[in-house]
């Protein structure tokens, strides 16, 4: 499925295409949420880094997170690199080098309707803020980290393959 994506202020504008386009990954983590989160939380899509085309490339900045692992003294920085619009703070994607082929665009960012997904997973909740509701249904997956399941596995476990 072919995605278009942009930040708020129109000076970014991005696509690619993606085999697994549901919107179905709910992080919860610190710095999904305070980077992205509107509900305490962000959502991932995945998507091939070789068609990721970008218009206004000079508007966008990269933040490498600072983490902390729980027992490490040190903070640690990430690999993956936050992509965001230097203008209006928009969240466009995630590109980590130890994974060169993919890119994970922020749902948030993509204009593109997106197919509904059946059932989300949500994960990272072990550092869910204490205000964040988890609206999980019966279907869904709880992980207090990372489920074991990658993004591409949980689409082809559902069947599901990029609308065309």
């Amino acid at each position: 499925m072919q995605l278009e994506g942009s930040c708020h202020c129109g000076a970014v504008h991005f696509s690619l295409n993606s085999a697994t386009p549901y919107p179905y990954q709910r992080c919860y983590c610190s710095i999904c949420r305070k980077t992205q989160g509107g509900g305490g939380y962000a959502i991932n899509l995945g998507g091939d880094a070789s068609t990721l085309h970008v218009k206004g490339a000079d508007d966008i900045s990269v933040y490498h997170a600072r983490f902390k692992s729980p027992g490490d003294e040190r903070a640690h920085t990430s690999s993956g690199q936050r992509h965001f619009c230097r203008r209006c703070g928009s969240g466009l994607w995630l590109y980590d080098p130890t994974w060169p082929e993919l890119i994970h665009p922020f749902a948030s960012a993509i204009d593109t309707p997106l197919p509904a997904p059946p059932e989300h997973t949500h994960l990272m909740l072990a550092f869910k803020a204490p205000w964040v509701e988890v609206h999980a249904t019966k279907k869904d997956q709880q992980f207090d980290l990372y489920p074991e399941e990658s993004i591409a596995e949980w689409h082809a476990r559902l069947g599901l393959t990029a609308p065309e």
